[in-house]
């Protein structure tokens, strides 16, 4: 799908093989840093998101020279060697060797020899073509880890933008739609 600029979309973005990264506070981080550094530098519009174990949600547009499709292939350029390089040299991650062998397979078929695939090929993006499909998505979003039995409320998840929708603050600046 062609990503058309000033227009918001549903995006989901996973890691490949749904390899549970996304277990360590310190590999959440890179996600969270690097979407910020996306909202301050590149003009990504966050309306709401969520990192699970093993993918990533959000509602979005661009807002400045940058298309929603050259912030998320930067995105996920920079995440995935940050992360590769978190999971290598973290003592104290016990699956480094399984996730770096699973992520090298994956790479194998690319250009680069030794190369490594982190995330999926691509990042399906849905046009939010009305408020109904944008409420669905929204409550699809908030509602992931409460589904997973991570937490029991929406707002209570630390790594989402529902308790942004609940009148607290969150880890991202969002843009609140009503």
């Amino acid at each position: 799908m062609h990503i058309i600029t000033d227009e918001t979309y549903f995006i989901t973005t996973t890691v490949t093989d749904w390899i549970d990264v996304f277990t360590r506070p310190a590999y959440k981080d890179i996600v969270v840093d690097s979407l910020r550094y996306c909202q301050r530098n590149k003009g990504l519009k966050v309306y709401a998101w969520v990192l699970m174990t093993n993918h990533l949600h959000i509602i979005a547009s661009a807002t400045q020279n940058c298309t929603l499709a050259d912030i998320m292939r930067d995105f996920k350029k920079f995440t995935a060697k940050r992360l590769l390089t978190e999971i290598a040299n973290n003592q104290q991650e016990s699956r480094s060797e399984w996730m770096l062998r699973r992520f090298g397979f994956a790479g194998a078929n690319r250009k680069e020899p030794g190369s490594f695939c982190l995330w999926q090929q691509g990042y399906h993006p849905e046009l939010l073509h009305s408020r109904d499909f944008y409420l669905q998505k929204l409550n699809y979003i908030h509602n992931n880890p409460v589904k997973q039995a991570i937490v029991a409320q929406p707002e209570h998840y630390l790594y989402s933008s529902a308790i942004d929708y609940a009148g607290g603050k969150g880890l991202l600046d969002v843009t609140i739609i009503t």
